[in-house]
């Protein structure tokens, strides 16, 4: 149920004008005597709110050293450990605009986000610096790399840095709508773009999300799948816990489900955030922990949308549902989401606090009832200013006070969302839409399935039908009779025309970083076959 007493738009007013997000939440943690509790847990120890602002101040002091100035642009490319909060905070109170990027990209993207940001400055882990090697003496406005790690290969490193300066009290004069930070996007349709986002849309997710939906309160320990370079990654590990002084378990390792279940056991885990491929993965893995060694107040998914046959068989085996909810890079966390007490499997849930929907037509009309497909528009307080350097497609997604999502949804009577697909995901088959994702999720129910993507195929007259790729649980039961089994399964379900014509299966999908099905790679092979 909604938390009682909840005033969205009192947490909205409430942001003064003269405003900084990061000397924000330090002040309020150091002020409630939070000083000496832990903020980070990673593996290098434990790191406390005192030592935190100690940290972040004497970043910000190297950035003034180097010659950094207020709204030039650094680059962070760093695995999750204390400094990623340390430099991205850092950087934020001194006025300086932080840029975390996906850790998984290729170099190319990197010169690319290198070029089109103009960063001053690169903060690096040491693992992932063979990326930039080539790329430090070709960016043109690339002036400093520092490095995270025990080896700084002929760089500046980041412990030395702050060990040589003193910790500044200075924070840049900066108001509730300047630039703080920026995004990119993950560049499914071309290249990434720079989501530009204010000082004051950071608080208004924790205010909004963190305190309207979950009541996320000080004795919270939170932990999430998705990294911190992910708008969802950002809200679960820093923005949130830092915003009611819980405290957050950060791994600089990729997830999986065995050395996740570790830290679930290694730490009493409280609000646990991650996405519905890894839901889906952890369920399946022989050593996934066991519901009396967790203790669990809340799972949150976003990312995509949850199959409802893995929310439930989550409840049976934990006890404990997961709200999921649907949000983007552009309006920077979750916007609609299952609340706790009103979960409805199958849907995104409702508007959280201080959102507002529409759907849209194919002729652009607002679709006033329910039970009609649309594209979904968001009314967000926290959605980005600008694609910077991009103003076509910024006119594009940007409609006024209202944010294009490129998804589809219908609204049930309740006021529950229920996704259809991406917009360019959707296929019609016969002049009518199937729901990619309504084929998946019939394909999951299947006790041999572990995960699907659906994707629009041409048959040998070059009329669209869908295709599935799968991924079973066991590889070896792969064969031709499985497959036709596979398709009677979705006609038992859905309607006819729905069922995949050709069904391929596959070791496993192609995902991004954040665990999201990439479809478009699949769609791609249509055109190359």
């Amino acid at each position: 149920m909604k938390l009682e007493g909840f005033d969205s738009h009192a947490a909205i007013a409430s942001i003064p004008r003269v405003y900084n997000f990061a000397a924000d939440v330090l002040e309020r943690n150091l002020k409630a005597g939070r000083g000496a509790k832990p903020a980070f847990i990673d593996p290098r120890g434990t790191w406390t709110y005192g030592q935190l602002a100690e940290r972040i101040e004497r970043f910000g002091a190297v950035l003034r050293s180097l010659g950094v100035r207020r709204e030039e642009r650094i680059v962070l490319a760093l695995l999750d450990t204390i400094d990623w909060p340390t430099a991205f905070l850092g950087a934020i109170k001194a006025g300086v605009i932080p840029i975390p990027v996906n850790t998984l990209m290729t170099a190319e993207d990197y010169r690319f986000m290198l070029a089109d940001s103009r960063a001053k400055a690169l903060v690096v882990s040491e693992p992932l610096l063979s990326k930039f090697v080539n790329l430090i003496g070709s960016s043109p406005d690339l002036t400093h790399v520092i490095v995270s790690g025990e080896g700084a290969h002929g760089h500046a490193n980041f412990e030395d840095l702050l060990a040589a300066v003193q910790p500044d009290p200075y924070t840049a004069p900066t108001n509730c709508d300047d630039m703080c930070f920026w995004l990119y996007t993950s560049g499914s349709t071309g290249r990434p773009k720079g989501a530009v986002h204010v000082h004051s849309s950071l608080r208004l997710t924790a205010e909004l999300y963190a305190t309207g939906v979950l009541g996320l309160k000080e004795s919270d320990v939170c932990y999430s799948v998705a990294k911190l370079f992910f708008a969802y990654g950002l809200g679960n590990s820093l923005t949130f816990p830092l915003s009611v002084g819980a405290t957050t378990i950060l791994s600089p390792d990729r997830p999986t489900p065995d050395g996740v279940a570790k830290i679930l056991r290694a730490h009493p885990v409280t609000v646990f955030y991650a996405v519905p491929t890894f839901y889906a993965a952890f369920l399946a893995s022989p050593n996934a922990a066991e519901r009396s060694q967790l203790q669990l107040r809340y799972c949150v998914s976003a990312g995509e949308a949850l199959p409802p046959d893995i929310g439930r068989r989550w409840k049976e085996c934990y006890g404990i549902d997961i709200l999921d909810g649907f949000g983007s890079t552009e309006m920077l966390h979750i916007v609609l989401s299952n609340y706790p007490g009103e979960v409805r499997y199958g849907t995104s849930g409702r508007p959280v606090p201080g959102y507002d929907m529409r759907l849209i037509d194919d002729d652009g009309k607002l679709i006033e009832g329910a039970g009609e497909m649309g594209e979904l528009q968001v009314r967000a307080p926290t959605s980005a200013v600008m694609y910077w350097n991009n103003r076509e497609r910024t006119r594009q997604t940007f409609l006024g006070e209202w944010t294009r999502t490129g998804d589809k949804y219908v609204r049930d009577e309740d006021g529950y969302y229920v996704y259809c697909g991406r917009r360019d995901d959707m296929l019609k088959v016969g002049g009518i839409y199937v729901s990619p994702f309504e084929v998946e999720v019939a394909l999951c129910t299947h006790p041999q399935v572990l995960e699907a993507a659906v994707v629009a195929w041409p048959d040998e007259q070059e009329l669209i039908k869908p295709k599935a790729f799968v991924v079973l649980k066991s590889e070896k039961n792969a064969c031709d009779d499985l497959a036709r089994a596979l398709q009677d399964h979705v006609k038992a379900s859905l309607a006819p025309y729905k069922y995949p014509r050709w069904i391929e299966f596959r070791i496993e999908l192609p995902k991004t970083a954040t665990g999201k099905i990439q479809r478009f790679k699949l769609r791609a092979e249509a055109l190359t076959r």
